[in-house]
Protein backbone atom coordinates (compact mmCIF):
# COMPACT_ATOMS: atom_id res chain seq x y z
CA UNK A 1 0.00 0.00 0.00
CA UNK A 2 1.34 3.52 -0.83
CA UNK A 3 2.21 5.92 1.75
CA UNK A 4 -0.75 8.39 0.33
CA UNK A 5 -3.24 5.79 1.04
CA UNK A 6 -2.15 4.43 4.28
CA UNK A 7 -2.38 7.99 5.84
CA UNK A 8 -6.50 8.02 4.25
CA UNK A 9 -6.99 5.05 6.79
CA UNK A 10 -6.21 7.05 9.84
CA UNK A 11 -9.26 9.58 10.16
CA UNK A 12 -11.39 7.22 11.54
CA UNK A 13 -9.07 8.12 14.45
CA UNK A 14 -10.92 11.58 14.07
CA UNK A 15 -14.12 9.86 14.17
CA UNK A 16 -13.86 8.19 17.22
CA UNK A 17 -11.39 10.29 19.47
CA UNK A 18 -8.75 8.75 21.72
CA UNK A 19 -10.48 8.73 25.75
CA UNK A 20 -8.99 12.34 27.19
CA UNK A 21 -9.89 14.25 23.77
CA UNK A 22 -10.86 17.77 23.80
CA UNK A 23 -14.16 18.81 23.50
CA UNK A 24 -15.93 19.66 19.54
CA UNK A 25 -15.97 23.33 19.25
CA UNK A 26 -20.01 22.78 18.75
CA UNK A 27 -20.36 21.64 22.44
CA UNK A 28 -17.54 24.18 23.65
CA UNK A 29 -20.00 26.86 22.03
CA UNK A 30 -22.63 25.43 23.71
CA UNK A 31 -20.94 25.30 26.82
CA UNK A 32 -20.24 29.11 26.38
CA UNK A 33 -22.83 30.43 25.58
CA UNK A 34 -24.77 28.63 28.78
CA UNK A 35 -22.82 29.43 31.43
CA UNK A 36 -22.24 32.79 33.28
CA UNK A 37 -18.65 32.93 34.09
CA UNK A 38 -16.68 34.46 36.38
CA UNK A 39 -13.74 35.86 33.93
CA UNK A 40 -14.02 36.08 30.41
CA UNK A 41 -10.35 36.61 28.76
CA UNK A 42 -10.85 37.81 25.14
CA UNK A 43 -7.26 37.17 23.41
CA UNK A 44 -5.20 33.80 23.22
CA UNK A 45 -1.46 35.55 23.42
CA UNK A 46 0.62 33.89 25.90
CA UNK A 47 -0.92 37.20 28.35
CA UNK A 48 -4.58 36.14 27.79
CA UNK A 49 -3.37 32.28 28.78
CA UNK A 50 -1.05 33.33 31.40
CA UNK A 51 -4.38 35.02 33.31
CA UNK A 52 -6.50 32.49 32.20
CA UNK A 53 -4.29 29.72 33.64
CA UNK A 54 -3.70 31.39 37.05
CA UNK A 55 -7.56 32.77 37.42
CA UNK A 56 -8.55 28.66 36.80
CA UNK A 57 -6.00 27.94 39.71
CA UNK A 58 -7.69 30.86 41.52
CA UNK A 59 -11.23 28.73 41.60
CA UNK A 60 -12.64 31.36 39.18
CA UNK A 61 -14.84 30.35 36.22
CA UNK A 62 -12.75 31.06 33.43
CA UNK A 63 -13.58 31.47 29.65
CA UNK A 64 -10.94 31.99 27.31
CA UNK A 65 -11.13 32.94 23.28
CA UNK A 66 -9.32 34.13 20.39
CA UNK A 67 -10.64 35.56 16.76
CA UNK A 68 -7.30 33.73 15.76
CA UNK A 69 -5.57 30.63 17.12
CA UNK A 70 -4.03 30.30 20.66
CA UNK A 71 -0.34 32.41 20.06
CA UNK A 72 -1.36 32.61 16.45
CA UNK A 73 -0.02 36.25 16.66
CA UNK A 74 3.27 38.56 18.30
CA UNK A 75 3.29 35.33 21.06
CA UNK A 76 4.97 33.21 17.87
CA UNK A 77 6.57 35.55 16.20
CA UNK A 78 9.38 36.79 19.45
CA UNK A 79 13.26 35.92 19.84
CA UNK A 80 12.41 32.33 21.09
CA UNK A 81 14.53 33.85 24.70
CA UNK A 82 13.73 33.46 27.89
CA UNK A 83 16.19 36.11 29.10
CA UNK A 84 17.15 38.52 32.04
CA UNK A 85 17.40 41.55 29.74
CA UNK A 86 21.26 42.41 29.28
CA UNK A 87 21.08 45.51 27.38
CA UNK A 88 18.32 46.70 30.54
CA UNK A 89 21.33 47.20 32.11
CA UNK A 90 22.51 50.04 30.30
CA UNK A 91 19.42 52.28 32.08
CA UNK A 92 20.30 51.23 35.58
CA UNK A 93 17.25 48.96 35.75
CA UNK A 94 19.30 46.51 38.16
CA UNK A 95 15.94 45.44 39.96
CA UNK A 96 14.12 44.82 36.67
CA UNK A 97 17.14 42.23 35.84
CA UNK A 98 16.85 40.52 38.77
CA UNK A 99 13.23 39.75 38.47
CA UNK A 100 13.97 38.91 35.30
CA UNK A 101 16.31 36.32 35.97
CA UNK A 102 14.22 34.58 38.46
CA UNK A 103 11.47 34.36 36.16
CA UNK A 104 13.64 32.76 33.50
CA UNK A 105 15.16 30.22 36.08
CA UNK A 106 11.93 29.39 37.74
CA UNK A 107 10.57 28.80 34.00
CA UNK A 108 13.51 26.54 32.82
CA UNK A 109 14.38 24.81 35.81
CA UNK A 110 10.63 24.04 37.48
CA UNK A 111 8.08 24.95 35.48
CA UNK A 112 9.13 23.73 32.41
CA UNK A 113 12.75 22.35 31.73
CA UNK A 114 10.80 20.35 29.09
CA UNK A 115 10.38 23.27 26.74
CA UNK A 116 12.90 25.58 27.61
CA UNK A 117 16.72 25.13 27.34
CA UNK A 118 19.89 26.67 28.72
CA UNK A 119 21.82 28.41 25.46
CA UNK A 120 25.53 30.23 25.73
CA UNK A 121 25.84 33.76 24.47
CA UNK A 122 28.98 35.33 22.55
CA UNK A 123 28.97 38.64 22.44
CA UNK A 124 31.81 39.79 20.11
CA UNK A 125 34.00 43.04 20.69
CA UNK A 126 35.43 44.42 17.79
CA UNK A 127 37.97 47.40 17.17
CA UNK A 128 35.72 50.57 16.77
CA UNK A 129 32.82 48.74 18.02
CA UNK A 130 29.85 50.38 20.53
CA UNK A 131 31.58 48.87 23.39
CA UNK A 132 35.07 47.85 24.71
CA UNK A 133 35.98 44.87 25.78
CA UNK A 134 35.98 45.71 29.96
CA UNK A 135 32.79 47.17 29.97
CA UNK A 136 31.42 44.13 28.42
CA UNK A 137 33.36 42.03 30.51
CA UNK A 138 32.33 44.20 33.62
CA UNK A 139 28.57 43.97 32.13
CA UNK A 140 28.49 40.02 31.72
CA UNK A 141 29.81 39.68 35.32
CA UNK A 142 27.22 41.54 36.47
CA UNK A 143 24.51 40.12 34.27
CA UNK A 144 25.36 36.36 35.90
CA UNK A 145 25.60 37.97 39.26
CA UNK A 146 22.21 38.92 39.43
CA UNK A 147 21.07 35.54 38.27
CA UNK A 148 23.12 33.81 41.10
CA UNK A 149 25.67 32.84 38.80
CA UNK A 150 23.38 30.23 38.14
CA UNK A 151 24.67 29.75 34.49
CA UNK A 152 27.99 29.96 35.54
CA UNK A 153 30.11 33.20 35.71
CA UNK A 154 30.20 36.11 32.84
CA UNK A 155 33.50 36.44 31.43
CA UNK A 156 36.15 36.81 28.37
CA UNK A 157 36.59 34.74 26.04
CA UNK A 158 39.24 34.12 23.43
CA UNK A 159 38.09 35.05 19.41
CA UNK A 160 40.32 32.12 18.92
CA UNK A 161 37.93 29.47 21.39
CA UNK A 162 35.38 31.58 20.30
CA UNK A 163 35.22 30.57 16.43
CA UNK A 164 35.60 26.94 17.51
CA UNK A 165 32.16 26.73 19.06
CA UNK A 166 31.09 29.35 16.07
CA UNK A 167 32.81 28.79 12.83
CA UNK A 168 30.72 31.26 10.92
CA UNK A 169 32.11 33.89 13.46
CA UNK A 170 34.08 36.87 11.93
CA UNK A 171 37.23 37.42 13.21
CA UNK A 172 38.56 40.05 11.94
CA UNK A 173 39.09 43.32 13.94
CA UNK A 174 38.06 40.64 16.75
CA UNK A 175 39.60 42.01 19.46
CA UNK A 176 37.32 39.88 22.56
CA UNK A 177 34.03 37.84 23.33
CA UNK A 178 32.48 38.38 26.37
CA UNK A 179 30.06 35.19 27.68
CA UNK A 180 26.94 35.23 29.80
CA UNK A 181 23.71 32.71 29.79
CA UNK A 182 20.19 32.82 29.11
CA UNK A 183 17.58 30.12 27.66
CA UNK A 184 15.09 29.84 24.92
CA UNK A 185 12.45 27.77 23.57
CA UNK A 186 9.46 27.02 21.13
CA UNK A 187 7.20 29.96 22.00
CA UNK A 188 4.40 28.19 20.41
CA UNK A 189 4.73 25.22 22.44
CA UNK A 190 5.33 27.19 25.91
CA UNK A 191 1.66 28.98 25.16
CA UNK A 192 -0.29 25.61 23.94
CA UNK A 193 1.14 23.97 27.27
CA UNK A 194 0.09 26.82 29.20
CA UNK A 195 -2.93 26.71 27.33
CA UNK A 196 -3.05 22.96 28.62
CA UNK A 197 -2.34 23.79 32.14
CA UNK A 198 -5.35 26.85 31.94
CA UNK A 199 -7.85 23.66 30.82
CA UNK A 200 -7.02 21.54 33.23
CA UNK A 201 -7.45 23.99 35.54
CA UNK A 202 -11.12 24.37 35.00
CA UNK A 203 -10.91 26.90 31.87
CA UNK A 204 -12.87 26.48 28.62
CA UNK A 205 -10.98 27.39 25.83
CA UNK A 206 -11.86 28.64 22.43
CA UNK A 207 -9.96 29.77 19.57
CA UNK A 208 -11.25 31.11 15.98
CA UNK A 209 -13.68 32.91 17.66
CA UNK A 210 -13.87 36.42 16.87
CA UNK A 211 -16.01 39.10 19.23
CA UNK A 212 -18.23 40.61 17.40
CA UNK A 213 -19.49 43.01 20.35
CA UNK A 214 -19.59 43.82 24.06
CA UNK A 215 -22.73 42.90 26.36
CA UNK A 216 -23.74 45.70 28.88
CA UNK A 217 -25.27 45.60 31.74
CA UNK A 218 -26.43 48.76 33.04
CA UNK A 219 -23.46 50.10 31.27
CA UNK A 220 -21.08 47.81 32.87
CA UNK A 221 -19.06 45.24 30.22
CA UNK A 222 -21.05 41.69 31.08
CA UNK A 223 -20.12 39.70 28.26
CA UNK A 224 -19.08 39.77 24.53
CA UNK A 225 -20.90 38.62 21.21
CA UNK A 226 -19.25 35.54 19.33
CA UNK A 227 -18.78 34.31 15.60
CA UNK A 228 -17.38 31.27 15.19
CA UNK A 229 -14.68 31.77 12.26
CA UNK A 230 -14.80 28.37 10.93
CA UNK A 231 -18.55 27.55 11.06
CA UNK A 232 -19.98 30.90 11.21
CA UNK A 233 -22.28 30.27 14.07
CA UNK A 234 -22.74 33.16 16.60
CA UNK A 235 -23.14 33.03 19.91
CA UNK A 236 -22.42 34.73 23.23
CA UNK A 237 -20.27 34.67 26.36
CA UNK A 238 -21.35 36.04 29.77
CA UNK A 239 -19.26 37.26 32.56
CA UNK A 240 -18.83 39.04 35.69
CA UNK A 241 -15.64 40.58 34.56
CA UNK A 242 -14.26 40.97 30.99
CA UNK A 243 -10.65 40.87 30.40
CA UNK A 244 -9.03 42.11 26.86
CA UNK A 245 -6.26 40.75 26.23
CA UNK A 246 -5.53 41.14 22.86
CA UNK A 247 -2.42 42.55 22.39
CA UNK A 248 -1.75 44.92 19.30
CA UNK A 249 -5.93 44.61 18.98
CA UNK A 250 -5.89 46.26 22.60
CA UNK A 251 -7.58 49.69 21.77
CA UNK A 252 -9.23 48.35 18.64
CA UNK A 253 -11.92 46.44 21.52
CA UNK A 254 -11.96 49.31 24.15
CA UNK A 255 -13.38 51.36 21.32
CA UNK A 256 -16.20 48.82 21.66
CA UNK A 257 -16.70 49.66 25.17
CA UNK A 258 -16.07 53.59 24.53
CA UNK A 259 -16.12 54.68 21.14
CA UNK A 260 -14.16 57.75 22.68
CA UNK A 261 -11.35 56.12 24.12
CA UNK A 262 -8.51 57.37 23.60
CA UNK A 263 -5.56 55.41 22.80
CA UNK A 264 -3.26 53.84 24.79
CA UNK A 265 -0.41 51.98 23.62
CA UNK A 266 2.01 52.27 20.32
CA UNK A 267 3.17 49.19 18.17
CA UNK A 268 6.96 48.44 17.27
CA UNK A 269 7.51 45.94 14.40
CA UNK A 270 10.26 43.14 15.19
CA UNK A 271 11.05 41.18 12.01
CA UNK A 272 12.69 37.85 12.24
CA UNK A 273 14.45 35.11 9.66
CA UNK A 274 14.85 31.50 10.17
CA UNK A 275 17.89 29.89 7.65
CA UNK A 276 19.30 26.91 7.65
CA UNK A 277 22.60 26.54 9.02
CA UNK A 278 26.15 25.81 7.10
CA UNK A 279 27.86 25.07 10.34
CA UNK A 280 27.36 23.61 13.69
CA UNK A 281 26.41 26.16 16.32
CA UNK A 282 27.72 25.55 20.05
CA UNK A 283 26.70 29.15 21.19
CA UNK A 284 24.61 32.07 20.14
CA UNK A 285 25.70 35.21 18.72
CA UNK A 286 24.66 38.90 20.49
CA UNK A 287 26.44 41.35 19.06
CA UNK A 288 26.12 45.65 19.67
CA UNK A 289 24.49 47.27 16.55
CA UNK A 290 24.94 50.67 18.49
CA UNK A 291 24.55 51.49 22.17
CA UNK A 292 21.13 50.65 22.82
CA UNK A 293 20.76 47.72 20.21
CA UNK A 294 21.60 44.00 19.89
CA UNK A 295 21.30 41.63 17.03
CA UNK A 296 20.76 38.21 17.61
CA UNK A 297 22.23 35.20 15.87
CA UNK A 298 20.62 31.91 17.83
CA UNK A 299 20.77 28.41 16.95
CA UNK A 300 17.15 26.88 17.12
CA UNK A 301 15.26 23.88 15.81
CA UNK A 302 18.73 22.92 13.84
CA UNK A 303 18.59 25.90 11.91
CA UNK A 304 19.63 29.65 12.89
CA UNK A 305 17.08 32.48 13.74
CA UNK A 306 18.42 36.15 13.06
CA UNK A 307 17.07 39.10 14.40
CA UNK A 308 15.20 41.72 15.21
CA UNK A 309 14.15 44.61 13.62
CA UNK A 310 12.27 47.85 15.85
CA UNK A 311 10.18 50.47 14.45
CA UNK A 312 7.54 52.03 15.29
CA UNK A 313 4.05 50.42 13.06
CA UNK A 314 1.09 52.25 12.46
CA UNK A 315 -0.89 50.22 10.20
CA UNK A 316 -3.15 47.11 10.71
CA UNK A 317 -1.49 44.97 13.08
CA UNK A 318 -3.33 42.07 10.73
CA UNK A 319 -1.32 42.93 8.41
CA UNK A 320 2.25 43.29 9.97
CA UNK A 321 4.76 41.02 7.73
CA UNK A 322 8.51 41.10 6.44
CA UNK A 323 9.19 43.32 4.07
CA UNK A 324 12.66 43.11 2.14
CA UNK A 325 13.70 46.51 3.40
CA UNK A 326 13.48 43.76 6.66
CA UNK A 327 15.02 41.45 5.25
CA UNK A 328 18.46 43.41 4.36
CA UNK A 329 18.70 45.23 7.66
CA UNK A 330 18.72 41.59 9.62
CA UNK A 331 21.32 40.64 6.81
CA UNK A 332 23.69 43.44 7.16
CA UNK A 333 23.74 43.69 10.96
CA UNK A 334 24.19 40.04 11.13
CA UNK A 335 27.26 40.53 8.92
CA UNK A 336 29.00 42.69 11.30
CA UNK A 337 29.91 39.05 13.10
CA UNK A 338 28.60 36.47 10.90
CA UNK A 339 30.82 35.49 7.21
CA UNK A 340 28.90 36.33 4.11
CA UNK A 341 28.62 32.49 2.98
CA UNK A 342 25.58 31.86 6.15
CA UNK A 343 23.80 34.68 5.06
CA UNK A 344 23.17 33.51 1.63
CA UNK A 345 19.25 34.82 0.88
CA UNK A 346 18.86 31.17 -0.57
CA UNK A 347 19.04 29.35 2.88
CA UNK A 348 16.48 31.47 4.35
CA UNK A 349 13.64 29.59 4.86
CA UNK A 350 10.75 31.57 6.56
CA UNK A 351 10.59 35.12 7.74
CA UNK A 352 7.76 36.22 10.38
CA UNK A 353 7.18 39.89 12.03
CA UNK A 354 5.61 40.24 15.09
CA UNK A 355 4.43 43.59 16.69
CA UNK A 356 5.52 44.77 20.57
CA UNK A 357 2.83 46.39 22.43
CA UNK A 358 4.70 49.25 24.13
CA UNK A 359 3.20 51.76 26.50
CA UNK A 360 1.95 54.97 24.50
CA UNK A 361 3.91 58.10 24.20
CA UNK A 362 7.02 59.36 22.63
CA UNK A 363 10.47 58.42 21.87
CA UNK A 364 12.70 55.36 19.74
CA UNK A 365 10.53 52.50 20.57
CA UNK A 366 13.91 50.69 20.82
CA UNK A 367 14.26 52.76 24.08
CA UNK A 368 11.14 52.04 25.49
CA UNK A 369 10.23 49.97 28.62
CA UNK A 370 8.87 46.60 27.98
CA UNK A 371 6.42 47.38 30.45
CA UNK A 372 2.75 46.11 30.97
CA UNK A 373 -0.08 48.57 30.13
CA UNK A 374 -3.27 48.55 32.20
CA UNK A 375 -6.39 50.44 31.79
CA UNK A 376 -9.87 50.19 32.68
CA UNK A 377 -12.62 51.39 30.87
CA UNK A 378 -15.92 53.36 31.43
CA UNK A 379 -17.67 50.14 31.37
CA UNK A 380 -15.49 48.13 33.37
CA UNK A 381 -13.95 46.50 30.82
CA UNK A 382 -10.04 46.05 32.03
CA UNK A 383 -7.37 46.04 29.55
CA UNK A 384 -3.66 44.84 29.58
CA UNK A 385 -1.03 44.36 26.90
CA UNK A 386 2.45 44.93 26.57
CA UNK A 387 4.97 43.14 28.53
CA UNK A 388 8.01 40.03 28.05
CA UNK A 389 7.61 36.39 26.89
CA UNK A 390 10.36 35.85 30.40
CA UNK A 391 7.66 36.58 32.91
CA UNK A 392 4.72 35.66 31.52
CA UNK A 393 3.68 33.71 34.78
CA UNK A 394 4.59 36.98 36.68
CA UNK A 395 2.11 39.29 34.54
CA UNK A 396 -0.73 36.83 35.43
CA UNK A 397 -0.39 37.02 38.85
CA UNK A 398 0.15 40.21 38.84
CA UNK A 399 -3.15 41.01 36.52
CA UNK A 400 -4.93 38.57 38.82
CA UNK A 401 -3.80 40.94 42.11
CA UNK A 402 -5.73 43.49 40.14
CA UNK A 403 -8.68 41.78 39.71
CA UNK A 404 -8.65 40.88 43.26
CA UNK A 405 -8.52 44.27 44.27
CA UNK A 406 -11.08 46.04 41.80
CA UNK A 407 -13.86 48.46 43.36
CA UNK A 408 -16.93 46.59 44.71
CA UNK A 409 -15.11 43.12 43.98
CA UNK A 410 -16.87 41.96 40.77
CA UNK A 411 -15.33 39.14 40.89
CA UNK A 412 -16.95 37.98 44.39
CA UNK A 413 -14.25 37.09 47.02
CA UNK A 414 -15.11 33.17 47.54
CA UNK A 415 -11.72 32.21 45.27
CA UNK A 416 -8.77 31.61 46.34
CA UNK A 417 -5.88 34.39 46.37
CA UNK A 418 -3.25 34.68 43.66
CA UNK A 419 -0.60 34.91 46.72
CA UNK A 420 -1.48 31.35 47.72
CA UNK A 421 -1.05 29.79 44.34
CA UNK A 422 1.89 27.60 44.13
CA UNK A 423 5.08 29.64 43.00
CA UNK A 424 6.48 27.40 40.69
CA UNK A 425 3.51 25.71 39.43
CA UNK A 426 4.65 23.10 36.30
CA UNK A 427 2.98 22.93 32.93
CA UNK A 428 1.82 19.68 31.82
CA UNK A 429 4.74 17.50 30.73
CA UNK A 430 6.96 18.06 33.13
CA UNK A 431 9.94 15.57 32.59
CA UNK A 432 13.85 15.41 32.11
CA UNK A 433 13.48 15.38 27.97
CA UNK A 434 17.08 13.54 28.05
CA UNK A 435 15.21 10.69 30.20
CA UNK A 436 12.34 10.97 27.89
CA UNK A 437 14.32 11.16 24.48
CA UNK A 438 15.78 7.85 26.18
CA UNK A 439 12.82 6.04 26.72
CA UNK A 440 11.27 6.96 23.66
CA UNK A 441 14.16 5.45 22.01
CA UNK A 442 14.46 1.45 23.83
CA UNK A 443 10.56 0.64 24.13
CA UNK A 444 10.71 -0.07 20.88
CA UNK A 445 7.32 -1.67 19.54
CA UNK A 446 7.14 -5.00 18.95
CA UNK A 447 7.02 -5.75 15.76
CA UNK A 448 8.05 -2.01 14.59
CA UNK A 449 11.02 -0.16 13.63
CA UNK A 450 13.04 1.77 16.16
CA UNK A 451 11.72 5.80 16.75
CA UNK A 452 15.08 7.73 14.80
CA UNK A 453 16.96 9.70 17.51
CA UNK A 454 15.83 13.21 16.06
CA UNK A 455 12.45 12.92 16.39
CA UNK A 456 12.87 11.43 19.80
CA UNK A 457 14.69 14.32 20.64
CA UNK A 458 11.99 16.45 19.15
CA UNK A 459 9.38 14.66 20.79
CA UNK A 460 10.52 14.61 24.77
CA UNK A 461 11.71 18.84 23.84
CA UNK A 462 8.19 19.74 22.61
CA UNK A 463 5.75 17.54 24.73
CA UNK A 464 8.47 15.93 27.55
CA UNK A 465 6.50 12.88 29.01
CA UNK A 466 2.94 13.54 26.66
CA UNK A 467 6.00 12.20 24.17
CA UNK A 468 4.98 8.28 25.59
CA UNK A 469 1.27 9.17 24.00
CA UNK A 470 2.09 10.27 20.76
CA UNK A 471 4.55 7.24 20.30
CA UNK A 472 1.61 5.16 21.42
CA UNK A 473 -0.39 6.73 18.92
CA UNK A 474 2.33 5.89 16.18
CA UNK A 475 3.19 2.39 17.63
CA UNK A 476 -1.20 1.34 17.33
CA UNK A 477 -1.56 3.07 14.05
CA UNK A 478 2.38 2.48 12.36
CA UNK A 479 1.40 4.62 9.48
CA UNK A 480 1.35 7.52 12.21
CA UNK A 481 4.98 6.82 12.92
CA UNK A 482 6.14 7.99 9.29
CA UNK A 483 7.84 11.78 8.75
CA UNK A 484 5.34 14.18 7.74
CA UNK A 485 8.11 15.56 5.44
CA UNK A 486 11.86 13.55 5.07
CA UNK A 487 13.42 16.65 5.97
CA UNK A 488 11.86 17.41 9.26
CA UNK A 489 11.72 15.25 12.54
CA UNK A 490 7.77 15.14 12.96
CA UNK A 491 5.51 12.34 12.55
CA UNK A 492 1.75 12.28 11.78
CA UNK A 493 1.08 11.66 14.90
CA UNK A 494 1.82 14.55 16.09
CA UNK A 495 -1.12 16.00 13.64
CA UNK A 496 -3.60 13.72 15.20
CA UNK A 497 -2.70 14.67 18.26
CA UNK A 498 -2.77 18.78 17.66
CA UNK A 499 -6.36 17.90 15.95
CA UNK A 500 -7.59 16.10 19.24
CA UNK A 501 -5.65 17.48 22.08
CA UNK A 502 -4.38 20.90 21.27
CA UNK A 503 -7.63 23.17 19.74
CA UNK A 504 -5.55 22.40 15.88
CA UNK A 505 -8.43 23.54 13.31
CA UNK A 506 -6.28 24.66 10.12
CA UNK A 507 -3.24 22.98 8.04
CA UNK A 508 -1.74 26.81 9.25
CA UNK A 509 -2.46 25.63 13.24
CA UNK A 510 -0.39 22.89 12.43
CA UNK A 511 2.10 23.68 10.61
CA UNK A 512 3.15 26.93 11.87
CA UNK A 513 2.31 26.24 15.67
CA UNK A 514 2.26 22.47 16.89
CA UNK A 515 5.03 21.64 14.57
CA UNK A 516 8.45 23.58 13.00
CA UNK A 517 7.18 22.69 9.55
CA UNK A 518 6.24 26.01 8.44
CA UNK A 519 9.55 27.74 9.84
CA UNK A 520 11.97 25.04 8.32
CA UNK A 521 10.41 25.92 4.57
CA UNK A 522 8.90 22.55 4.27
CA UNK A 523 4.68 22.87 4.41
CA UNK A 524 4.53 22.09 0.65
CA UNK A 525 1.10 21.90 -0.59
CA UNK A 526 1.01 18.24 -0.38
CA UNK A 527 1.45 18.03 3.10
CA UNK A 528 -0.88 20.68 3.73
CA UNK A 529 -3.36 18.75 1.81
CA UNK A 530 -2.18 15.65 4.22
CA UNK A 531 -2.98 17.51 7.17
CA UNK A 532 -6.09 19.02 5.74
CA UNK A 533 -7.62 15.61 5.59
CA UNK A 534 -6.73 14.36 9.05
CA UNK A 535 -8.05 17.42 10.30
CA UNK A 536 -11.37 17.01 8.30
CA UNK A 537 -11.63 13.00 9.43
CA UNK A 538 -11.51 12.13 5.32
Amino acid sequence: MTRQSTLQTVPALGTHPASGSNPGRAETREQLSKATYDLLVIGGGILGISTAWHAAQSGLRVALVDAGDFAGATSSASSKLLHGGLRYLQTGAVKLVAENHFERRAVSRQVAPHLANPLTFYLPVYKGGPHGAAKLGAGVFAYSALSAFGDGVGHLLSPAKAAQDVPELRTENLRAVAVYGDDQMNDARMALMTVRAAVESGAVVLNHAEVTGLRFTRGRVTGAELRDRLSGDEFGVDARLVLNATGPWVDHLRRMEDPNAAPSIRLSKGAHLVLRRTSPWKAALATPIDKYRITFALPWEDMLLLGTTDEEYEGDPADVAVDDKDITQILDEAAFSIRGRQLDRDLITYAFAGLRVLPGGPGNTSKARRETVVTEGRGGMLSVAGGKWTTFRHIGRTVMKKLQTLPGAPLGEDFEPVSALPRKLPLPGIANPRAVAHRLLVDRPAPGPRMAADTARHLATHYGSLAFDIARLANEHPELGERIHPDAPEIWAQVVWARDHEWAQTPEDVLRRRTTLTVRGLATDEVRAKVRDLLDGK
